[in-house]
């Protein structure tokens, strides 16, 4: 190690490459507006299920933060009223 770990930033920086940040903040930040989207419509992870197609105990993975393939995420966001977009990033990415 380079030197005293303080913070989980420290840390983050010491383990994880510049890429693999930038890849769990991109993937925890699209999480959160799933799990947003899906409270502000006051539906559970269950009513989901129905509607969607993707199984609960999935879907609960997902929004844990486990890795799920793109047309699984897809399928959940639909019933949602949601959809991906290519935005551009608001910092340069420098990896």
């Amino acid at each position: 190690m380079k030197g005293k770990l303080t913070t989980w930033e420290d840390v983050e920086k010491e383990v994880y490459t510049p890429e693999e940040i930038a890849i769990s903040d991109l993937y925890a930040e699209l999480m959160s507006e799933l799990i947003k989207a899906r409270n502000e419509r006051r539906i559970s992870q269950r009513e989901l299920e129905e509607l969607c197609g993707v199984r609960q105990p999935v879907i609960a993975r997902m929004e844990k933060g486990e890795n799920t393939k793109i047309d699984t995420i897809i399928k959940v966001l639909i019933p949602l009223g949601k959809k991906l977009a290519i935005v551009p990033l608001t910092e340069t990415a420098t990896y």
